[in-house]
C-alpha cells in the first residue's frame, strides 16, 4: 500500500469515527430522551414546558444543527491534519 492509499484510509477511518459518535449522540438526544425517557424527563421542567417534551418537539433538533457545526469544524481539523485542505 502506498503512503497516499494509507493516508486515505487514515483519513477515512477517522471520518466514519467521527460519524459513528455524532449519530450516536443525535441518536440519544432524539429517540431516547424524545421517546424512551420522555416520562421520567417530564418531572423536570425547563421555561414551563416539562423536558421530556421539549427534547421530542424541539431539543433534538437543535442538537442536531449543533452536531452539524461540530461536525464541520472536526472534518476542517482532519482535513488539516491529513493535507487534503484548500
Amino acid at each position: 500500500m502506498t503512503d497516499k492509499q494509507s493516508k486515505a484510509k487514515g483519513y477515512w477511518k477517522e471520518n466514519l469515527k467521527y460519524l459513528f459518535i455524532l449519530l450516536a449522540i443525535w441518536f440519544m438526544v432524539s429517540y431516547c430522551a424524545g421517546i424512551l425517557f420522555k416520562d421520567a424527563l417530564d418531572a423536570i421542567q425547563v421555561g414551563g414546558f416539562k423536558l421530556g417534551f421539549w427534547f421530542a418537539q424541539q431539543g433534538s433538533i437543535y442538537v442536531f444543527v449543533i452536531l452539524i457545526f461540530v461536525y464541520v469544524k472536526l472534518m476542517n481539523k482532519l482535513d488539516k491534519k491529513y493535507g487534503y485542505d484548500e
